[in-house]
């Protein structure tokens, strides 16, 4: 697939589509299994990065994939990565805002290196910043797009069922709960496209 703009938009809603309805089972289970600690680590690893890398493989996500061991043994490795991220971001934000924003786009694939590929939480972060390299205004318009249009989605959604008498209410909070979750899920699916072509 060749990595422009129309291509990741189009394969983020099919692949949104697609897994719609394990991620939300899912992300209720994340819900619910919060308060729950060390369970909670691993179930978090396992909905931010474990389902997208099996997303962007086109592999089958179960409808209890966050429970899976396998994502509490990189807890150390997570955290670390995730703590030097927002370590880079906020130390680029005291500098007008945008080379924190650059930093976590140029970044953001370094989860996904670690949990995935094994790799350590250093070499993840320099992986990911090389891989992203030229690529970081397509990256930032797709999530921007996405964004944008689940924002209007909401919105209109909710404007035009409010107008219906007695069970507008009811209508515009199933839109509300409907639409949301596919923004959620193409936003996963999203990151699981762009990680699926450079991450290769």
């Amino acid at each position: 697939m060749e990595f422009n703009l129309a291509n990741i938009l189009q394969k983020s809603f099919e692949r949104g589509i697609k897994y719609l309805v394990p991620v939300l089972v899912n992300t209720i289970l994340w819900i619910v299994t919060l308060w729950i600690p060390y369970l909670n680590v691993g179930t978090t690893i396992g909905l931010m990065v474990g389902i997208i890398t099996k997303m962007a493989r086109d592999e089958e996500v179960s409808m209890t994939e966050i429970f899976k061991p396998e994502y509490r043994k990189f807890m150390g490795e997570y955290f670390l990565v995730m703590g030097f991220i927002m370590a880079g971001v906020m130390a680029g934000m005291i500098f007008l805002y945008i080379p924190g924003i650059v930093i976590a786009i140029a970044w953001m694939l370094a989860p996904l290196f670690v949990i995935d590929k094994g790799m350590t939480p250093i070499d993840a972060i320099s992986k990911s910043n090389n891989v992203t390299y030229g690529k970081k205004w397509t990256i930032f318009g797709s999530l921007v797009i996405i964004g944008v249009a689940g924002m209007i989605a909401l919105i209109l959604g909710s404007v035009i069922f409010g107008m219906i008498p007695k069970i507008g209410s009811f209508l515009t909070a199933i839109w509300f709960i409907g639409a949301y979750a596919l923004i959620i899920t193409v936003n996963m699916a999203c990151m699981s496209v762009i990680y699926g072509e450079l991450g290769k």
